[in-house]
């Protein structure tokens, strides 16, 4: 006899349906192993689905749950949107009760907190804690990232800005562009795309394009996210990339230090659903203190699968 499985589907890093990016939230994971995991990650087809689960060791000090999270390909020791997202579920749920404001999830790179701000009964805001980052050495030639990309190479050198992997748990190529056009034109060209990165033996899980052309939305940076080695073509909207980024602005200095705190990434707008991604990057004596990702989620919608 096939088992039921409740989900909740929530649009995360939007405050409006059919925004930010989609999310299935499996509340109770018992029962299902890792191949199974992946084949309903698969079937939903979102960029990710996260199952919920006990903590590994009954009592383990300070997690709350243990949650996993696949792509429609593999699985990830982290991500932001599941995270997020997971979060506005389990408080609707119940399982986090109203006016918590701390919950920390077990995830494959160990304990990460999450900070909750609540609106009367209802959550408004989460905030996850990412690890301080890791930078890699930069790419010594930018044009194999533009070409990677399908644009011309004034695209990337233009920006002054280094083309470099970065990583806050989990890593990723980071490449700045002159333009909001040129983010908008960029399309993965993914035979030079597996040459970038076998050349430069890196384990990215994704390519992130960014310009800080200024627009009329208050964003720090206008973004695109492209991940084809891990079935997710593109993203739009990268908490797990977004930690990273708002570090790489600010090593760089395309940002003011007293802008660390509050900056803002516009991504998914080519896609048709626009993101907004909240990054506080804390300082102490100039260097990187603490990494913070957050935003908003929206349900959108429950259902039951039956395995």
């Amino acid at each position: 006899m096939a088992r039921s499985y409740r989900f909740l589907h929530y649009d995360v890093f939007t405050d409006h349906l059919f925004g930010g990016n989609q999310l299935a939230v499996f509340l109770d994971g018992r029962g299902l192993s890792a191949e199974t995991m992946q084949a309903v990650a698969k079937e939903m087809n979102f960029s990710e689905t996260t199952f919920v689960l006990p903590p590994e060791t009954p009592g383990t000090p300070g997690i709350d749950v243990r949650m996993r999270i696949f792509t429609p390909s593999e699985e990830l020791p982290m991500a932001g949107h599941p995270t997020i997202g997971s979060t506005f579920a389990l408080a609707r749920s119940g399982v986090i009760a109203r006016g918590r404001e701390q919950f920390v999830f077990g995830l494959g790179i160990g304990p990460v907190p999450v900070s909750l701000t609540w609106a009367k009964d209802d959550l408004s805001f989460a905030w996850m804690t990412q690890p301080t980052p890791t930078f890699g050495d930069p790419i010594a030639d930018p044009s194999g990232a533009a070409k990677a990309l399908s644009l011309p190479s004034a695209a990337v050198a233009g920006t002054a800005l280094p083309v470099q992997v970065v990583s806050c748990g989990v890593p990723f190529l980071f490449v700045p562009l002159t333009t909001r056009s040129a983010v908008d034109g960029a399309s993965v060209n993914r035979d030079a795309l597996d040459q970038l990165l076998g050349s430069e033996n890196t384990s990215a899980h994704g390519v992130f394009v960014f310009s800080k052309q200024p627009g009329d939305d208050r964003a720090t940076v206008y973004s695109r996210m492209f991940a084809p080695e891990i079935g997710v073509a593109e993203d739009p909207a990268t908490g797990s990339a977004s930690g990273p980024l708002g570090c790489y602005l600010v090593r760089h200095k395309a940002v003011a230090p007293e802008q660390a705190g509050a900056m803002l990434s516009l991504q998914g707008v080519k896609m048709g659903r626009p993101s907004h991604v909240h990054i506080s990057i804390g300082l102490e004596k100039g260097e990187i203190a603490s990494v913070r990702v957050g935003g908003e989620a929206v349900l959108a919608g429950e259902g039951t699968l039956y395995l």
